[in-house]
């Protein structure tokens, strides 16, 4: 009997920009003024196809200049290293007539192309440990995806491997703050780098419709906007949800719908803090704050795990499916465990994507908070970036006004991610169903 194979979508080129041709050729001696560069840099917007230009220009570069050497590529993550930059990159070069051998099991690509074969480790940048995972090698080259999110530490030790003579260093990142150590190291010291730096905005990606593009720039505000839209190096500074607006988005209770697709319990526990519970319901891509639950120890004194428990078991309709919790706070997560609670599940504690997601929702108009909140309304409006922090290059809100805000972000930037998991294989499924073919 025959055997089911599912093929994996082909690579659709689209014409390359100005600069996209620019980072295709200038490492070429006889098409460019800066070959003798050792390094280039892509910042700029989010979708400005930085990416895709990148990557396939690394790889020509590789193989046209060297035979069984070692590279390497790295994101934040393997994870996303692969889905962000491998999965695409690895259609483009077979659309070219590149051959690709991946050991997923050791992350190394083998990459030929007819005598010229290379090997490409794949490395993820995530914290100050990941520098251990790639000392000891020697490569002829790095392509960093996303280096602004990745600490210093790893990406000195992997610039440092690349010992080979006529290595390049390769940069990719959307920017941070001005203060950011890698706008310090390397953008702001371009020349003694000897590296070349192309800005890029969603302009210079000719595969985006203007729609597309207008539907990106209505995705974000302030801060993100500047970042991710205009490709701006800027300072966080202010009141961090600046698009929430008394106006649009608090509703009395009678305002709210009745039934929901969906609905979640979100919560902030503090051991020497206010605890809080929010109970959220979502109806298609809207988010509705329905009640909350607010015990600060310092005005109402202290509770016990048993005593939050209990108040917990109060707050529950019964038909939330799922109850997202700091996953720091283990002895309250086994409390509720002991109670049978087992739809309890630890959400995602990403700070800086957490508060993103809120602010896309305030932005469009897709999260609404009972007036009756008054804590969670009055924490909104009084949370805002460390100004210290920021001239220190880091992003991080002041550890004041918190709790409301930290719980909506550990619920909704979850409960986000979860979804877009779900549409991915859905979309999987839907492609499967066309892609089949007989081998």
């Amino acid at each position: 009997m025959a055997k089911l194979k599912l093929k994996p979508p082909s690579f659709k080129w689209s014409p390359f920009s100005v600069k996209q041709l620019k980072v295709m050729t200038w490492w070429m001696p006889r098409q460019s003024p800066h070959a003798d560069k050792d390094a280039i840099i892509c910042d700029g917007s989010v979708r400005a196809g930085k990416t895709v230009c990148m990557s396939f220009s690394y790889i020509v570069w590789a193989t046209e200049t060297f035979n069984s050497e070692q590279f390497g590529l790295s994101g934040k993550t393997i994870g996303a290293l692969r889905r962000n930059v491998i999965g695409p990159l690895k259609r483009m070069l077979a659309s070219r007539g590149y051959r690709v051998h991946d050991n997923r099991s050791e992350n190394v690509l083998t990459i030929t192309r007819g005598l010229i074969s290379n090997r490409f480790f794949l490395f993820g940048g995530r914290d100050e440990s990941s520098q251990d995972l790639i000392a000891g090698i020697t490569l002829a080259g790095m392509f960093f995806d996303e280096v602004a999110l990745m600490p210093k530490s790893f990406v000195d030790q992997a610039t440092a491997r690349c010992s080979v003579d006529r290595a390049k260093l390769w940069f990719n990142c959307n920017p941070a703050g001005p203060y950011h150590w890698f706008k310090l190291e390397w953008l702001d010291q371009l020349e003694r780098k000897q590296a070349l730096h192309l800005h890029f905005t969603m302009d210079d990606n000719l595969s985006l419709s203007e729609r597309v593009r207008e539907r990106y720039r209505r995705m974000y505000s302030g801060i993100f906007y500047q970042r991710y839209i205009l490709g701006l190096w800027v300072m966080a500074e202010g009141v961090i949800f600046s698009k929430f607006a008394d106006a649009v988005h608090k509703k009395p209770r009678d305002w709210f719908p009745t039934s929901f697709d969906r609905k979640f319990i979100c919560i902030d526990y503090g051991a020497n803090n206010p605890t809080t519970f929010l109970k959220y319901g979502v109806k298609g891509s809207i988010y509705y704050e329905l009640e909350e639950y607010y015990h600060d120890i310092r005005r109402a004194g202290e509770k016990t795990n048993a005593e939050y428990a209990d108040d917990l078991q109060a707050f529950v309709d019964g038909d939330e499916k799922v109850i997202f919790i700091d996953p720091s706070a283990k002895a309250f997560i086994i409390e509720l465990s002991k109670r049978g609670m087992s739809h309890i599940k630890a959400a995602v504690n990403s700070v800086l994507d957490g508060i993103q997601t809120v602010s896309n929702r305030f932005q469009s108009n897709e999260l609404f908070i009972c007036a009756d909140n008054t804590n969670s309304l009055m924490e909104l409006v009084s949370y805002v970036w460390d100004e210290k922090a920021a001239k220190r290059g880091e992003d991080k809100p002041i550890k004041q006004n918190d709790h409301t805000c930290d719980a909506r972000r550990y619920g909704i930037h979850t409960d986000y991610l979860l979804q877009r998991v779900k549409q991915r294989k859905k979309d999987r499924e839907e492609r499967s169903d066309h892609d089949v073919g007989w081998v």
